[in-house]
């Protein structure tokens, strides 16, 4: 399982930097989605794949019996999600500005428009 979520993060960490290098602001959006999604893979892969209970703390003197699952990676991820999630909010009313002022959404195109 820890191999095919790492092929899987390989590969949203190479399409997104693909997609960052186009000349496409709605590409670089997919792009920044593609990588915050990467990155928070690689946050839960390298906390480790553990078969364990949840995290609770038990009851006053009950014991802990067996492994259980960290529960930082999981904050971390959560916290990256809601990061992302602005960040994406953020470049989708820049693109709307830029497209209302421009008129294109090709980078290509900036130079032509500048000159009227």
């Amino acid at each position: 399982m820890e191999i095919m979520l790492s092929i899987i993060t390989g590969v949203l960490y190479t399409a997104g930097v693909y997609l960052l290098l186009r000349r496409s602001l709605v590409k670089l959006i997919l792009g920044i989605i593609f990588l915050s999604n990467a990155t928070n893979l690689l946050i839960f892969i390298s906390a480790g794949m553990t078969e364990g209970k949840p995290a609770f703390v038990a009851k006053e003197g009950a014991e802990q019996t067996g492994q259980m699952a960290d529960p930082l990676p999981q904050a971390l991820v959560l916290t990256a999600i809601v990061i992302g999630f602005g960040i994406v909010a953020f470049t989708l009313a820049l693109n709307y500005k830029y497209h209302k002022q421009t008129g294109t959404y090709d980078l290509d195109q900036v130079k032509e428009t500048d000159k009227v």
